[in-house]
């Protein structure tokens, strides 16, 4: 048994998450209920054990050095995966109830997930989900560490698949969404040149379908629109999109449930550039806890079953 094995416990290795966490040993110590003192002491024998140090001090708190990130990259996954075997055997205890966390992305959200959600409570009630919203580039860092179990939305390009296993459900392309009465609205077909000079509304640059987006009107000749504002947040945008002429880019099924409310169009212009799959995506080798595995189940027959026939 290794000197690290024999000496490093549960307590240190959630001690050094915190911290790393709070960025600071006072509220280090106010989230795990220890003095100030108990912690410095603790943070030392972790660094003994180690035989070098976890954290620089500075004046506004602690940074972890490069051996302190290797170790909390390692605790994050240790203890996710004592939270999954106490997940387990509680499952296993009675059978029908559980936790599973999920991270989604806007392309699941409008329909995919909620009625994946209402499959499986339908079944296990006592099940509890927990959603977690979020970009490809925030998630999936939560799924390799095992923070969140499952990822459900659009599949992440290859430089976001280390580590990462996916399964493709459904297709998905994106719509130009604008207000009803917009005054590109009426025409019964429209090009992006058309939308070159028009006010937007765009996801985030470092995601997926912004850059396709961007693809999209170079591949036309066109300089890519320039975002007057950037955002994911469909309640922001929705407001937005009401009380003035931007236009934005929703997943194809969100847009048609903003459409039939009639208070926005999905207008005639050809994005078929932005279609990519939607899926689930879990971490590599890892060991799924069984609400895991009956949630994902559920996503598998609401995607058969329900959506195959919408899309």
């Amino acid at each position: 048994m290794s000197l690290l094995e024999s000496r490093m416990t549960l307590r240190n290795l959630r001690l050094i998450v915190v911290i790393a966490r709070e960025g600071n040993l006072v509220r280090a110590a106010q989230a795990m209920n220890m003095t100030q003192s108990a912690v410095t002491k603790a943070l030392q024998e972790a660094e003994a054990t180690i035989g070098a140090p976890l954290f620089d001090r500075t004046n506004r708190g602690v940074l972890p050095t490069a051996m302190g990130e290797a170790l909390i990259a390692h605790a994050q996954v240790i203890l996710a995966q004592i939270r999954h075997a106490e997940q387990e055997l509680a499952d296993l205890r009675d059978g029908s109830s559980g936790t599973v966390v999920v991270g989604t992305l806007l392309a699941a959200s409008a329909l995919l997930l909620p009625r994946a959600i209402a499959r499986v409570k339908a079944a296990r009630p006592n099940l509890i989900v927990r959603i977690v919203e979020g970009t490809n580039d925030t998630l999936m860092p939560q799924l390799r560490n095992g923070t969140i179990d499952l990822v459900v939305g659009r599949l992440p390009v290859f430089r976001e698949r280390d580590g990462i296993e996916q399964e493709e459900l459904l297709d998905d392309h994106a719509a130009v969404v604008a207000r009803a009465g917009h005054p590109l609205g009426g025409r019964a077909s429209l090009t992006l040149g058309d939308m070159a000079g028009q006010r937007w509304i765009l996801p985030r640059p470092e995601t997926t379908l912004r850059r396709q987006v961007d693809e999209a009107f170079r591949a036309a000749g066109l300089r890519a629109p320039q975002g007057d504002v950037e955002s994911m947040s469909v309640l922001a945008n929705r407001e937005i999109l009401l009380r003035t002429d931007y236009l934005t880019v929703w997943p194809l099924e969100l847009a048609r449930i903003e459409a039939r409310t009639g208070a926005f169009t999905i207008l005639p212009v050809d994005l078929s550039q932005t279609r990519r799959p939607v899926g689930i995506s879990t971490r590599a080798n890892g060991r799924l806890t069984p609400a895991a595995e009956v949630f994902i189940r559920a996503l598998r027959e609401t995607a058969a079953r329900d959506l195959s026939a919408d899309t």
